[in-house]
């Protein structure tokens, strides 16, 4: 039998395959790109013939329709590893739940058998003349969770790209239980618009930047304004090393600002793990020999990213408070994404000959009522989950300056931070300082 001949014998309807699914099942959906999106819906419509469905995914970028199905969760229980806008709406209502873990080790939750897979649904690209599926846009932990998955349903989608691995990158026919064929658009997740706060920290960083360096960026607005300083700037032969390849990594490709010339490891390559953005990212991605895939847990190891000279991470925070300490998941008890890889980036970067790790935010916000309200805190008591522990508080960004926290006493920290908060809560930071005992009767005012 051909793998053409194998392939047809296990082609179905979306409604078919999902017949695999048993009352109590965990059923994995992947992560970002690798949704299933024919498959969900086709799960949502068996909603009365089930009971206790625990789904699992992470970066969910459209409505889930497992959940649409059920508003009263009866039958499907949401779970999710990282959380995005409309995840966190999920979470907000009591519909959906965090699984706190770090990136690195989230292959490892599959293969100890901490996270069971009855049926595992993913989204591949077109199988190819060999019987093999590309993971495409999606290795993370893509190979761990399948291997630990009882049954295989792949929905083949010809958007998705066929994207070259380091490891983990495909999976052949021989190995699937069932094939859905689907026309569903595929996930995306431009960047959003950098707006003026975003635009000012990126020129605070922007000065520690260099020729030849290796680059992690994460999503959003001040990042996207990073990746815009770049491009327009004389900066060359820069890499990519990154947990999540997004559209700001394409416009540096664009500007011919990436060549991965000067990488230590995979010279000549750039390195992703997850990858969410446009369809015209996607179709840069397509069969491009100049760009890997790799698991998860040697992207984000902290050994891989010590081999990295000239290594620098930039991500987002929410909140820290005077001790060094960094939320990066939550605004009090109310969850907003999830750690992800920052600690793990964190942790690599320090280690880097060279190396560099800065965590930004905006000093503070204004509320609906239009109070102000500072992202610089004496000290965290509303259950604020610390993402970053005061002990590797690396370069922490606001639009107010950058300090470089390592090796600083308590009330050298109390200073600095006090120095990227908004001129409006300095005094009542330094008060609380005083009170705390980690403000130095001879400190500036």
């Amino acid at each position: 039998m051909t793998v053409y001949d194998e392939y047809q014998k296990k082609c179905c309807t979306a409604d078919q395959a999902v017949q695999l699914v048993k009352s109590g099942d965990w059923v994995d959906f992947s992560q970002s790109c690798s949704y299933p999106s024919a498959l969900d819906a086709a799960l949502a419509r068996r909603k009365n013939e089930l009971s206790d469905i625990k789904v699992r995914n992470a970066i969910s970028c459209k409505p889930v329709q497992v959940l649409e199905a059920d508003p009263h969760n009866e039958t499907f229980t949401y779970n999710l590893w990282h959380c995005s806008g409309i995840d966190r709406k999920y979470v907000d209502q009591g519909r959906a739940y965090y699984a706190p873990m770090l990136f690195r080790n989230c292959g490892s939750y599959y293969t100890k058998g901490f996270a069971p897979v009855n049926v595992a649904m993913i989204t591949v690209a077109p199988m190819d003349k060999h019987g093999n599926f590309s993971y495409g846009l999606t290795n993370c932990c893509q190979q761990e969770m399948l291997d630990a998955a009882d049954t295989i349903i792949v929905e083949v989608n010809e958007q998705m790209p066929v994207i070259y691995g380091m490891a983990n990158d495909h999976i052949h026919v021989s190995d699937v239980d069932c094939i859905v064929e689907s026309q569903e658009p595929l996930n995306v997740m431009p960047n959003r618009p950098a707006s003026e706060i975003d635009k000012q920290i990126a020129a605070q960083i922007f000065p520690y930047l260099h020729d030849g360096m290796t680059l992690q960026l994460g999503i959003g607005g001040m990042p996207n304004a990073l990746g815009v300083l770049i491009a327009e700037s004389d900066l060359k032969d820069l890499g990519m090393h990154t947990e999540l390849m997004s559209d700001g990594y394409l416009n540096l490709y664009k500007a011919g600002k990436i060549t991965n010339k000067k990488k230590k490891l995979q010279r000549g390559k750039g390195v992703f793990s997850i990858c969410m953005g446009s369809k015209e990212l996607y179709e840069f991605l397509d069969h491009n020999l100049d760009i890997l895939s790799a698991p998860m847990y040697y992207v984000n190891n902290p050994e891989t990213i010590r081999q990295l000279d000239d290594f620098v991470s930039i991500n987002s925070c929410i909140a820290m408070d005077l001790y060094g300490q960094i939320c990066s998941e939550s605004a009090g008890t109310r969850h907003i994404s999830g750690t992800g890889g920052q600690l793990d980036f964190v942790t690599g970067a320090y280690a880097a000959p060279h190396g560099q790790a800065f965590l930004a935010m905006p000093s503070m916000h204004v509320d609906a009522k239009g109070v102000r309200h500072s992202h610089i805190l004496p000290k965290f008591t509303e259950g604020d989950i610390i993402t970053t522990p005061r002990t590797q508080a690396p370069y922490m960004v606001t639009e107010y300056g950058v300090a470089n926290l390592s090796g600083l006493t308590t009330w050298q920290r109390a200073e600095a931070i006090i120095g990227l908060a908004h001129p409006e809560f300095r005094e009542d930071l330094i008060q609380a300082a005083e009170q705390q005992r980690i403000w130095r009767r001879s400190n500036k005012r």
